[in-house]
Formats: structure tokens, sequence, C-alpha cells
């Protein structure tokens, strides 16, 4: 029941010389238009409304969407004490006034009070704090409404004790509804009248009211009612509104767009999304939306500047540009000839190729959060303590190498195994792509081959600066090696796109990465026996389609053989049990199981081939390439190298490249076959590898100070130094394959 002399529902605010759209206002259920998600039979409110067992709740939507309306049908059905403030005009002082008459007719009446606050969000924090405690305990049931999102404007507490209703912009048949109601009720609208409408005078009113109800019926009032000479006319009367009228009346569609509201944020974050979604279509909808709403442009050119760098990135790097050069012109023009720019921007956004890569920051963000890694020593700056502590010992100039780059590590040792940049396929990155995701591997290979980076010296004496130590892994060849190996098995294997092959990883996945190119419609499978290398090979593959990686099992602590046994049954599980192709390169070498290896895998895959290559170290290249070819340097450094590779103890030094041994059961064993392919790739000799090799500490320098005394090693290691210099050489490469 409605107070008497409440000005929201007072009687006579239904009268005829009131507007119309407050006479038109639904008065029951069924009469509200457009919100059958929360109105419409069956829904929790309504059941709510008819039955009088309204809780709290929260009204929130655009302007014109009926939240007042359905307070104004909740006062009329309810046996409720209702009672109504604007938040606008009341303050504290009034929500006191509210309470204390509510607890009244509580107590002195057993009746509970509706309270409905239009523009809940405009009172501040504590003027709704003041509102909360008689909230929660029943004493008032409250109806808020307001346009702006009650999460954000609401006090927290207040929302958590209301039920939230969003009410939704009216689509044009809801629109035409209300219209055709307003036009055929005699009682409130202009159903006593003949009104007409020229070809689509009506449908102008109903598209720029833009869901609003009350927007569209002001318009059809004001069009109406100035169609004729004089208001009002006879009953029965004809009137016909035609074109100009009905532009007159609403001459501007009046867009929802508050700055600081969730319009505002939805609108940008429609335009961005767009944009992001290459449609320029839409980005160019949704930007003319916020300018003719009277957004600031710089705002626009805010959030574009921030997609060019989220959403393109290095896919175009000139889309930082544009838009940078965009906003300078802008400010240099102004509206609206400013326009242009605005769209040019948007335009070259939305149509570029994308790219979020830059996303890999924060990655690498939040690995610097979990996790305070040591500057590697070979990284420090060499300027300050090179001398005392070895700062920059051991680091390789990028310029002094062909391509201007060298392998090294730059990261932290405890972040080998990490990827923060994710190369996208698309644009300039993805013609980077490839060259970028090739380095990386290289980067893998050779760190797996060298031993762990000098530590840095946290002492110092003159006597340990003189004291040299043998790098046992120094070779900066061994991803080119490794590539070249590669090229020969699989030029050897031959594979068909579409194959199923096994890799049996040595832990650098370099074979991995190769198979899935060659048969880029088929199935890779790794197989892995430490986490490291699972790590490794899942970390570069995340880049990947899904669909496109390859798949990884790890069997720990197992012999080859266990796991080949192990993967046939997994495999099978997955639908097939077979393989095309089995590969493995540089696994045999050193193990002790070596036959029991080939006989579990030619009896677990009987059906595949299986190739596996080993590099012949002893058949490899040799330092005296660096000479000039019949120089008594060359001969003498050649006979004391054929001495070297000859002896028979050479697999105790497999620590040295280039010495480990033909392995004695392998490749001998039935059913394989066996072949040794010889080839060539360019190799590039650092000065402190070089230094590696000639050292007497190492077992090469050793030996040579059987056939080289001091001057004649100086002068070797001089003469050595400017072959490397000259570029690098023909390094000969040999690879024992053996074949089932």
């Amino acid at each position: 029941m409605r107070e008497a002399g409440d000005p929201l529902f007072d009687a006579a605010q239904a009268a005829r010389g009131g507007p119309l759209a407050d006479r038109m206002r639904p008065r029951n259920l069924d009469e509200v238009a457009g919100q059958d998600a929360i109105v419409g039979p069956g829904r929790l409110l309504r059941r709510a409304i008819q039955k009088d067992q309204l809780g709290s709740i929260l009204l929130s939507g655009p302007p014109g969407t009926g939240k007042t309306t359905l307070a104004r049908v909740i006062a009329n059905t309810t046996a409720a004490r209702f009672v109504s403030l604007n938040a606008v005009l009341s303050g504290i002082a009034d929500i006191r006034k509210a309470v204390e008459e509510a607890k009244s007719h509580r107590d002195l009446h057993d009746r509970k009070t509706i309270l409905f606050v239009d523009e809940v969000h405009r009172w501040n924090k504590a003027q709704q704090d003041a509102l909360l405690p008689w909230v929660e305990n029943g004493t008032i049931v409250l109806i808020g409404a307001t346009t702006e999102n009650p999460f954000f404007e609401v006090n927290r507490a207040l929302v958590s004790r209301s039920r939230v209703f969003q009410l939704r912009s009216l689509g044009p048949s809801d629109l035409r509804k209300v219209a055709d109601r307003a036009l055929g009720d005699a009682e409130r609208g202009y159903g006593s009248w003949n009104v007409g409408f020229a070809e689509g005078a009506l449908e102008h009113l109903v598209s720029v009211s833009d869901g609003d109800a009350r927007s569209l019926l002001n318009a059809l009032e004001l069009a109406v009612e100035t169609s004729v000479e004089r208001w009002p006319p006879q009953p029965g009367s004809s009137i016909t509104v035609d074109m100009a009228a009905a532009e007159e009346s609403i001459q501007r569609r009046a867009i929802l767009y508050d700055k600081d509201g969730d319009f505002h944020y939805d609108a940008a974050s429609a335009f961005i999304k767009s944009i992001r979604g290459s449609d320029p279509d839409a980005a160019l909808y949704w930007l003319a939306r916020m300018v003719y709403a009277g957004e600031d442009p710089n705002f626009a050119f805010r959030r574009m500047l921030i997609s060019a760098g989220e959403d393109i990135g290095l896919a175009d790097p000139q889309a930082l540009t544009i838009v940078t050069a965009a906003a300078a012109a802008f400010d240099r023009v102004g509206m609206p000839e400013g326009q242009y720019h605005l769209a040019e921007a948007a335009l070259y956004l939305a149509t570029a190729p994308k790219s979020n890569s830059a996303l890999g920051y924060f990655d690498a963000l939040a690995a610097v959060q979990a996790e305070g890694a040591e500057v590697p020593n070979h990284l420090k700056d060499a300027s300050r303590d090179a001398k005392g502590f070895g700062h920059g010992e051991g680091y390789q100039y990028p310029h002094a190498w062909k391509d201007h780059w060298v392998r090294q590590d730059y990261l932290p040792s405890s972040m080998k195994n990490r990827f923060f940049y994710k190369p996208g396929s698309l644009g300039l990155e993805g013609e980077r792509r490839a060259l970028v995701l090739g380095r990386r591997e290289e980067q893998f290979a050779a760190a797996l081959e060298s031993e762990a980076p000098a530590a840095e010296a946290l002492t110092w004496s003159r006597e340990g600066e003189l004291r040299s130590e043998w790098k046992t892994r120094a070779e900066s060849g061994a991803a080119e090696r490794l590539k070249a190996s590669r090229e020969l098995l699989f030029d050897r294997a031959k594979p068909a796109r579409g194959d199923r092959i096994l890799i049996i990883d040595n832990g650098t996945g370099f074979l991995v990465w190769e198979a899935l190119r060659r048969a880029p419609e088929g199935t890779v499978v790794a197989l892995v026996n430490d986490a490291a290398a699972l790590e490794r090979i899942d970390s570069m593959a995340s880049g990947l389609p899904e669909l496109a990686r390859p798949l990884v099992v790890r069997a720990p602590d197992m012999s080859l053989a266990d796991a080949a046994s192990l993967l046939a049954a997994l495999v099978g599980t997955a639908g097939f049990a077979e393989f095309e192709l089995v590969l493995g390169l540089d696994i045999l070498s050193f193990r002790p199981d070596q036959e029991a290896t080939l006989s579990a895998l030619a009896l677990a895959f009987p059906e595949s081939r299986i190739i596996l290559g080993e590099t012949l170290r002893r058949k490899g290249g040799r330092l005296s390439c660096l000479l000039v070819p019949g120089s008594p340097e060359r001969l003498l450094l050649e006979a004391a190298e054929s001495g070297f590779y000859a002896r028979g103890d050479l697999p105790s030094l497999g620590a040295l490249p280039g010495t480990a041994a033909v392995p004695a059961l392998w490749p001998r064993s039935s059913p394989y076959d066996y072949e040794e392919l010889v080839s060539e790739y360019p190799r590039r000799f650092s000065e402190e590898e070089l230094s590696s090799w000639l050292s007497p500490a190492s077992p090469f320098g050793a030996w040579l100070v059987q056939s080289h005394d001091e001057a004649a090693r100086a002068r070797l290691a001089a003469l050595l130094s400017a072959g490397s210099r000259r570029g690098p050489v023909p390094w000969r490469l040999a690879l024992g394959i053996s074949q089932h």
C-alpha cells in the first residue's frame, strides 16, 4: 500500500495531464516490456512479487529499462508498507527517519516496510552503511535502483545481503510493443485518435531511442502532439506523423555513456576486443560510438597504444609508430578532422597481424618474483672486477661471429629450461620465428653438451690466477655438429609427411623438432629418461598448436630396453601400436647394455624401421685443418693427431671432443646393417676453445707435449689462432648408422 503524499507513487502522476511516459508506466507484471528474463512467467522475481515474499533486491540497468516501473508494480501489489527515497535528494537523516517508522510499524502493526531507493549508488559509503544493519536484521526490505554496476558502486556488505537483477536495454520489438500500447490505449495514451505514421517515421523513433522506453515515449508524445495545430483535437480525429516530425522529435540518438560508469568501460572493452579480433567494421563502430557520446579522443588513443603492444606486438612493430603518429597528428588538427586519424589508427590495428608474445614479460616477472637468480659470471661487468674475481670471463662477443650471433647462456643456470617468449606465426614475427626457434634449439643443444658455467670466484690469489683449468666441453661447434649429424640421419631415414616417428631422445630435443618439421601430418613421440628433458621439450612445444605438439613419455631409471617395451604398450592404448620410424642419435656410445638395447628395440618394434646414429669422433675433423696445407707445422701436428686418436685408451677420455671410440658390441649385432656416412660442416674456433685444446692440462695437450717443445707449442698456438681468425673451416663429420 502506498504512503500518502509519496511523490513517486502519488496517484496524481497518473492523471491525463502528466507526461506520456509516466501515464504509460506498466501497472502489472504483464505490462512490463522487454524483461522476460527476470519477470517473465515462472521467473524467481515474478513469483516473489506475486506471493508478496520479496527480499532485498538491487535493480541494475540503463535508464528506461523499467527499474522504477518494477518498484511501482511492487508498490501496487504488496501488503507491506512501501516508502521511497531518492539518493540524490536524501541523506542520513532521511534514512534514520525511514528506519524509525519501519521499526514502529513492525512493532505495533507487525507490518514490514519496503524501502525503494532510486539512484542508490549516489549515496556515499557512510550513508549506505547507515542502512546496512536494518537490512541485515529485516527491519527494512531494500529495493535499490542504479544505472551503475552495483558490485562496484554499492557497498559489498549491502550487495551480499541482496539479490541483484540486471535489466537489459529494450530491443526494437519490445520498443514497438511499448509504442503500440501507447497508441492504442484510449485512457492513458492516444487510443482516442487515429494516429498514423508516414513510411519509416515510427521505425525512426524506435531506432533512435536506443533501447530506452522513456526516450521513445517522450519522442512519441512530442511527435504526435506537434503534428496537429491544436492539442488536443476532437476524439476520433486523424493525426499523421510525417518523417520530419519524427526526426525533429528525437534528432539525436541519446547514447548512454557515462565516462565514469560501466558503459564507458564496456564500450572501450568492445572497441579493443574488436581490434584484437581483427574486425575493422566493429572497431570503427565502437570507436564512433565512443566519439559520438563525447568520449575524450585521447582515451581512445591510449587504449590503442596499449593494444599496439599487447595485441599486435612484434607481428607488426610499425603499429606502435602508426598510433603514436596519429595521436600526434590529432593533437595538431583537433576535432572534427582529427576523426580521420582516430579511424586510421583503429583500422591499422584491426587489420594488422596479431601477436601477444609480449605477455612473456609477465611470465618472466613471475619468475623473478618467485626466484632471485644470480647473474651468470660471464655476463657480469668485466670493467671492474675481471682481474680479481673473473667477472666477464668466458663471454663471447656476438659481433665477432658470423651473422653476429654465437651460442652462449644468457639466463641464470636455474632458468635454463624456461621459455618466456613464444614467437607468433604472423607478420614480421612469423618471418623471424624459424630463426628464433632454430637458435633456441642450438642454445639448448650446446648447453647440454657443455658443463656448468664457471662459478664466480669468491676468493682471489696470485697463484690461483696463474693456474689454468682444462675446460673439457668448450666445443663451440657442438650445435653445428649436431645439426650436421641430424641432417645425415634424417636424409638416410627419409620420413614421409604422415609417418609416426619415435625419437629416443638424448636430452637435447634436437631430433624431435626436425621430426615435427619433416612429418607435419604424422605423430612424433619422444622417449626421455629424466624430468629436465621432459620439461625442456614441453616448454619449447608450448608455442605450437596442441595437435602439432610431440607426445613426450618419461621412463625414469629404466634401461632403454625396458623403456621401449613400456612405450610400445603406452602407444598401443593411444590407438596405434607401431611406428613407421624409430630414430636415435648418440644414445649407445657409452651404454653398457648396447647389445641388449639393440635387441630389445628390434623385438619391441618389429615392423618399424630403426635407424640409430653414433658420432665417430675418431674419424672426425682435426685441428691441423686450421694450418696452411703442406706447412711443416701442419705436417707435425697431423702426425701428433694420428698418434693421439689411435690410442687404445681413448674411451676413458670421453670428455674430450673427438675421442669417443666405436662401441665394441655395436653395430656388429644382427639383425642391424651398418654403414658410415661422412659430411662436412663449417666450424669456427674461439680463442678460449683453442687454449682448452692445447693446454697441457688436457689429454690432447698432454699428448702434444711429446712432439712439441714449449716454443713449438707457442708457435703452434699462434698459427692456429691466426687460422681461426680467417673464418670457419670445413670440419669433417663421421656418423655410424645402424639400421634395422
